[in-house]
């Protein structure tokens, strides 16, 4: 069982306000923070996750082949997610659609280029 997942971040006031409105979409709250990391999550949210500058003092990287994915509870909130995202700054990798017969997901890149989606599986 994955505990949580962390994203790099060159800026974290800028990944702050990006992320404070899609965890918020996703009921998801501020949990943990401090100068270099800040986490979101909720009661029976599943996995944590966070953005935080690089701890070896580096610029952030986007990793290829990297993607953390939220789970949305429904079709209509994978949407709002994707059209949020791209709101704020982010970028489209994928319109929200039908992926599987029982996969419904959108993906997108915050500013810095993370690679994210929203799904909603059944």
């Amino acid at each position: 069982m994955i505990g949580y997942v962390t994203l790099g971040t060159n800026d974290l006031k800028k990944a702050a306000v990006f992320y404070d409105k899609i965890c918020a979409e996703l009921g998801m709250g501020r949990f943990m923070e401090n100068d270099r990391l800040i986490a979101w999550g909720g009661p029976g949210s599943g996995a944590g996750f966070g953005v935080a500058l690089p701890y070896d003092g580096k610029p952030m990287t986007v990793g290829n082949g990297v993607m953390a994915a939220f789970g949305a509870k429904d079709k209509a909130q994978v949407d709002r997610v994707h059209e949020l995202a791209l709101s704020l700054g982010g970028s489209c990798e994928g319109p929200p659609g039908q992926r599987m017969p029982n996969f419904y997901a959108a993906y997108f890149r915050d500013p810095e280029g993370n690679k994210l989606n929203a799904f909603v599986m059944g």
